[in-house]
């Protein structure tokens, strides 16, 4: 532990906030907070967090590097994003590691964490050649018309523990070539990744002679968070959460016509049909359902299975989940680390007793875990449960590797039980049926902003746009034309004739002073 934290130059830490620059950490003032490892309740490491005065001065600095940064072309930040790719490439093991070590998904889940950032910034490197415009044939006789994207400004980055690299780099990087600066709250459960990936960037700002383009403000959402979202100086709020976090962010920055991209709950779903293949379906369920220990917003949390092949998807299931490894996610042999705290195995065994309350039943796990060389750690065997989809726990998402397991006779009874939850982040559905399939893609499918066939609820590429409908939020982050979040839009016309003809062909003459 002590040799992942010198390597990543974290050993000792006095300070929650940088102004975007190697030599600009400044000491804070606030509450104290240790970062304890759900490996084995170890403590990792102290930070003070920010007070609202040097959270101001985050936000301030970053106001003032938005005025150079914005006049830089687009390429030329697309060059720095691709530097900070280059630079993490090298902290790839040991990030992977911290990763690992303070929110407890397995090493090979934080290395491809990492990646994941090393991916964004090369797709950014090539979206920052292509923020396009339109251009628009006017109704006037000698003018032309075209839009075009300008930065927003400071963009306020809210990220949540589960990946707690990752999600800041979707945006933050894709912020950056579109011109704006960042102010980066991170998860108060996983401060130290937060503080390691600055100090890798800072390297870049440094070599570019660049300040203030990423600002980490380190505080609880109570405090530093509502600065941010009631903040008008930020008029751009990405924040990944839970519903009701969302909830409050969505309805404070709109009351101040703020604009927000909002990743909240997740309740996703794999359809599995009689006419899918069930080997795939079994290894999409298998990871879907306890990759990082079901701590992922896109976790799959139901299945969806016509009763004909019920019985043999089930016992395949179950003896899968007997051979599951759980431990030590740094060991190479585990396959399913701890849960982040032990409010979220509280969580987890609250919604197995209402299940248990609402008529359904356990077929699998479901208890806590003592693990020998990790006593003090938060882990549980992961817990496949059957129930009905009018069942009111289902409605809801438990962050934490339970899966409930629901039966269909018809396709379209298959379809409303997927439909019908609040949350619309990401589906699945497995069927060699092409109908089946094009259907569940159409209008009249899944709701989700994620629709998949033949693979996982879980695992999105980077190059599509991410995010959800529904009690999910709406935003879009990552790839496509997610870019366009955090731009605004500009419409031009120019005039290049003698005349001044009015649109709608609306005549409007003064008369002249004879």
């Amino acid at each position: 532990m002590k040799e992942v934290l010198k390597d990543l130059n974290i050993e000792d830490i006095n300070y929650g906030v940088c102004l975007g620059h190697e030599s600009h950490w400044i000491q804070t003032h606030g509450e104290k907070i240790t970062s304890y490892s759900p490996i084995d309740g170890s403590p990792l490491a102290s930070v003070i967090q920010a007070t609202k005065e040097e959270y101001n001065q985050a936000v301030h600095n970053a106001q003032i590097a938005f005025q150079q940064w914005r006049m830089i072309p687009a390429p030329q930040r697309g060059l720095i994003v691709r530097d900070i790719g280059i630079e993490l490439r090298k902290y790839k093991e040991p990030l992977g590691m911290l990763i690992s070590l303070e929110m407890g998904k397995i090493y090979q889940e934080g290395l491809g964490e990492v990646q994941e950032m090393i991916d964004i910034s090369d797709f950014a490197l090539g979206q920052s050649r292509m923020l396009y415009g339109s251009t628009m044939h006017s109704e006037r006789p000698y003018h032309r018309m075209y839009d075009q994207y300008h930065p927003y400004g400071v963009v306020g980055i809210i990220t949540s523990f589960n990946f707690p690299v990752a999600v800041w780099a979707w945006n933050a990087l894709i912020a950056l070539i579109c011109g704006d600066t960042c102010v980066w709250k991170p998860s108060s459960k996983t401060p130290l990744c937060a503080i390691a990936v600055q100090k890798i960037i800072n390297t870049v700002f440094a070599k570019h002679q660049l300040k203030g383009l990423n600002n980490l403000v380190i505080g609880p959402g109570s405090t530093i968070g509502e600065f941010c979202i009631q903040d008008t100086r930020i008029p751009l709020i990405s924040a990944t959460g839970s519903t009701k976090m969302g909830k409050r962010i969505g309805e404070v920055v709109g009351k101040r016509l703020g604009r927000s991209i909002l990743e909240l709950g997740g309740n996703n779903a794999i359809i599995i049909t009689e006419e899918a293949n069930l080997e795939l379906a079994l290894h999409a369920t298998l990871f879907g359902a306890i990759g990082t220990a079901g701590q992922r917003c896109t976790s799959t949390r139901r299945i969806i299975i016509q009763k004909s092949v019920r019985q043999k998807f089930m016992e395949s299931l179950i003896h899968a989940y007997e051979q599951i490894h759980i431990g030590n996610p740094l060991h190479s042999t585990i396959n399913m680390g701890p849960l982040v705290d032990d409010k979220a195995r509280g969580q987890m065994d609250k919604a197995i007793t209402q299940l248990q309350q609402e008529g359904g039943s356990v077929l699998y796990g479901g208890q806590s875990l003592s693990i020998a060389d990790c006593p003090h750690g938060f882990y549980v065997t992961p817990c496949i449960a059957e129930t009905s989809g009018n069942s009111p726990v289902v409605k809801n998402e438990t962050f934490a590797p339970l899966l409930y397991i629901m039966s269909f006779d018809t396709f379209d009874e298959a379809i409303q039980l997927h439909n019908d939850v609040p949350q619309g982040l990401s589906s699945s559905i497995f069927t060699n049926n092409l109908q089946q399939a094009e259907y569940f893609l159409s209008a009249k499918g899944s709701d989700c902003g994620i629709a998949n066939v033949n693979i996982g609820t879980s695992g999105a590429e980077i190059g599509g746009a991410f995010g959800g409908e529904k009690d999910t939020g709406g935003g879009r982050e990552s790839g496509s034309d997610a870019w366009k979040s955090y731009m605004r839009r500009q419409t031009n016309t120019i005039n290049f004739g003698n005349e001044l003809p009015l649109a709608q062909g609306i005549q409007f003459h003064i008369q002249k002073k004879q």
